[in-house]
């Protein structure tokens, strides 16, 4: 499934907030703007602000109130990282991310075990047959992630 177009950062903040409005969530957004303070920025030039080819990247770092704890860090190369209560997921296409929030917040987003090899694994499907999978690192799961076991 092809989700609505975001071509810039902040059309995806916008979305976000509309997406926090929707489940009643407190946002907090932090923006980077200029090639030497976005962080993929490593061989910009010092005091540089637009990139070599005349434009000037936009980074947003997005935090979510509420339960889980969600953070969004969009990039500007088109794609985002989303960070659920601790279990990180990145690459997700900058599109993609209001779907994977609502996912998240809906309760479609699930845990699976295994017992060999042990391990958790946090599953948040989206519209489209697409799923987004990460292991859950770290010895405990968190109480949102808990409830979310499914065997």
């Amino acid at each position: 499934m092809t989700h609505p177009s975001l071509p810039t950062t902040e059309s995806a903040v916008a979305a976000i907030r509309a997406v926090a409005d929707e489940y009643r969530l407190a946002v907090s957004v932090t923006d980077d703007i200029g090639a030497d303070q976005t962080s993929r920025r490593t061989s910009s030039a010092p005091f540089a602000v637009l990139d070599p080819d005349g434009s000037l990247p936009h980074e947003a770092f997005v935090e979510l109130g509420g339960n889980p704890t969600v953070s969004v860090r969009i990039y500007p190369e088109d794609d985002a990282k989303v960070t659920v209560d601790g279990v990180e997921f990145d690459d997700v296409p900058r599109d993609s991310v209001p779907a994977f929030l609502r996912s998240v917040y809906s309760g479609l987003a699930f845990v699976k075990g295994r017992f060999f090899p042990p391990g958790y694994w946090l599953s948040v499907p989206l519209p489209g047959d697409e799923t987004y999978r990460e292991k859950v690192g770290g010895p405990s799961l968190t109480p949102w992630l808990s409830g979310r076991v499914r065997s």
